[in-house]
């Protein structure tokens, strides 16, 4: 189903959060302050909630907010693709073909998988009959229906600026194509993904081809040299072609280091797709509320607005969320956090 603003700004209004925080609502959404652009990254931040890009697209104005990095699992259930058991009203559930939940491939040095099991000769098999179906759909699927998405967020005032795919080298060249081309219909910036470091001068090809920058997110893992954590990491990546670039995390890039990574930021802005945003303490310590750990997400915010960069700031909840809170009501104190910083 496509809403329309008026559709949104009044389904907005019936779903205020259960802590009794009021959020805003806006005729168009706005989260640029002090001149930094403030986004989101979807499904992952509204975690158990109903996750059909209508839905996100619901959520997103309902808490002001513009600009979305899109992970592409959603997108691709809204144009069409096999549901291989979707969650209700949610974009297929289990990892995407070539990757992990969330767009990671596996070697990307993310977290853990949470100890599951090996997986058996059937489920492998299951697993690998999925990522054929997948891949027949994707490259047959036309690229009007991203172009449909598109003007459907464009219409409620929100920018798909970014959209996450699980890039890697399993997937045929055509595939991986087909995920930038998926990038130009929805008229993204970039591409943010979390292959192993190894791979990232293939896919820089494919980038420099498409004329598409990929952001390559890290995490905290400083042990694999295949992981995206040490500075040193991307600066790899990046000299593999001028299309690579960051998708910085700051709390893991703190819990990880144990300092800022604003002298990162300041040498390498050209080359920042985004930022995600999430409070860690260091030494591989936990994920926090905002303003508990020793992430500076305040001083880096402000180093965006002094030095005018144009790349967005992707809030990422991450934190567990309080007893007698709600996941809106959280995103909304994340969103009044950066406002007040940038104030």
């Amino acid at each position: 189903m496509i809403f329309t603003r008026r559709q949104f700004n009044q389904l907005a209004l019936t779903a205020l959060p259960a802590s009794g925080l009021v959020l805003p609502t806006f005729a168009k959404p706005n989260s640029k302050f002090g001149g930094v652009q403030i986004g989101i990254i979807a499904p992952y931040s509204f975690r158990g909630m109903p996750s059909s890009a209508d839905d996100l697209l619901k959520y997103l104005v309902q808490l002001g907010i513009n600009v979305v990095e899109m992970q592409a699992e959603p997108l691709e259930a809204a144009a069409g693709a096999p549901s291989f058991g979707r969650g209700p009203g949610g974009p297929p559930m289990g990892p995407p073909p070539g990757g992990a939940p969330g767009g990671r491939a596996p070697g990307a040095g993310g977290p853990p998988a949470g100890g599951r099991p090996p997986m058996s000769p059937e489920q492998q098999a299951a697993m690998q009959k999925r990522a054929e179906d997948m891949r027949k759909w994707r490259l047959s699927v036309s690229m009007d229906k991203y172009k449909a998405i598109r003007k459907q967020y464009d219409d409620a005032g929100v920018t798909i600026h970014i959209v996450k795919f699980g890039l890697n080298s399993s997937m045929p060249a055509e595939e991986i194509d087909y995920c930038f081309n998926v990038a130009k219909a929805l008229g993204c910036k970039a591409i943010t993904c979390e292959p192993p470091l190894s791979q990232t001068k293939m896919l820089g090809e494919f980038a420099a081809k498409h004329q598409i920058m990929l952001g390559y997110h890290g995490h905290a893992n400083m042990e694999s040299p295949e992981a995206f954590a040490k500075p040193s990491s991307w600066e790899t990546a990046m000299a593999h072609s001028k299309f690579n670039g960051c998708n910085i995390d700051v709390g893991h890039f703190t819990a990880g280091n144990g300092f800022s990574p604003a002298e990162f930021i300041k040498k390498y802005h050209d080359r920042i797709t985004n930022l995600h945003l999430k409070d860690r303490k260091v030494n591989q310590g936990p994920n926090l509320p905002w303003g508990q750990g020793d992430t500076q997400i305040k001083q880096i915010l402000q180093l965006m607005r002094k030095e005018k960069y144009k790349f967005p700031a992707c809030i990422e909840l991450e934190y567990p969320v309080p007893e007698g809170s709600t996941v809106l009501a959280e995103l909304a104190k994340c969103v009044e956090y950066c406002k007040e910083a940038l104030a």
